[in-house]
């Protein structure tokens, strides 16, 4: 039996990289199954848990990126020889990577955005509790990694997924606890708190794919409609029964959904938004 994705690599050449970044604890692997779908991308991963402070996680993601732009002549050791001149560049971002993702982006730097369970701002007041978190559980959060680091991860991740995932048995197949360093959970968190993008998202023309669950307990679906609403090209796919992780367990047809907008998006570079 022939295999369609080997198949279709061998018919598109590699004229586009995806950087991925992940969310907090969650180690790069997390992609690893949604990458295998698309072989028709180069893919650079972000190790973001080796991060010591927020300003460091920042740095570290934004110089991936330019690694990976067209003049930096494929600098970056994941990306293949070819066409690196036409290469266009993608940035993936998950939650946490997500806020990465869209300051990134508010340089100019992408071509296209991928924004899997994110928000431009994860800090709500009680009035916007459909888009984000108050302050004060990520306040606790905080204290409690000095005090047992194991439970606050274990507590995280059962937020992650919808009851009908957990029923599903897809917990088992989130990575387990203990990737990141205790300071890149302290970075993270410290960027969750202050990362406000907000205000930069109608200045962001890059074409967007906003993936979403519709029952995310992290980043609320109000956050993804924010998204669609503010970015000039943005597209959405909510998910239906799906938490925080919507591309979990989904792999394939997530795959297929960037793959299609990505096919689409390309035409964009030839029309500029008025």
């Amino acid at each position: 039996m022939t295999d369609p994705i080997r198949n279709f690599a061998k018919a598109e050449p590699r004229n586009a990289v995806i950087l991925w970044l992940t969310g907090w604890s969650m180690p790069e692997t997390a992609f690893a199954e949604l990458q295998l779908h698309l072989p028709e991308f180069d893919h650079v991963p972000v190790r973001l848990g080796c991060a010591e402070t927020p300003e460091q996680m920042v740095a570290q993601a934004e110089a991936a990126a330019v690694a990976c732009l067209p003049e930096a002549a494929g600098t970056h050791p994941g990306l293949a020889a070819t066409s690196r001149s036409s290469r266009k560049l993608l940035i993936a971002g998950w939650s946490l990577g997500g806020l990465l993702a869209l300051r990134i982006a508010a340089r100019g730097f992408p071509d296209g955005l991928v924004l899997l369970g994110a928000t431009a701002r994860f800090v709500r007041c009680t009035e916007q509790a459909d888009c984000g978190w108050p302050d004060a559980v990520l306040r606790q959060m905080t204290a409690a990694l000095a005090k047992d680091r194991p439970a606050v991860e274990a507590r995280f991740r059962g937020r992650l997924l919808s009851d009908g995932e957990k029923k599903a048995g897809l917990l088992p197949r989130l990575p387990r606890e203990g990737s990141w360093a205790t300071a890149a959970l302290l970075a993270g968190i410290g960027l969750l708190r202050t990362a406000n993008h907000l205000p930069v998202l109608p200045e962001i023309a890059c074409p967007t794919l906003v993936v979403h669950g519709k029952e995310d307990k992290v980043c609320p679906y109000g956050a993804a409609e924010e998204l669609y609403e503010r970015l000039p090209r943005a597209e959405i796919l909510p998910l239906e029964g799906s938490g925080h992780v919507p591309f979990l367990g989904r792999e394939a047809d997530v795959a297929e959904a960037i793959r299609r907008w990505w096919h689409g998006a390309r035409t964009a570079f030839d029309s500029p938004p008025l």
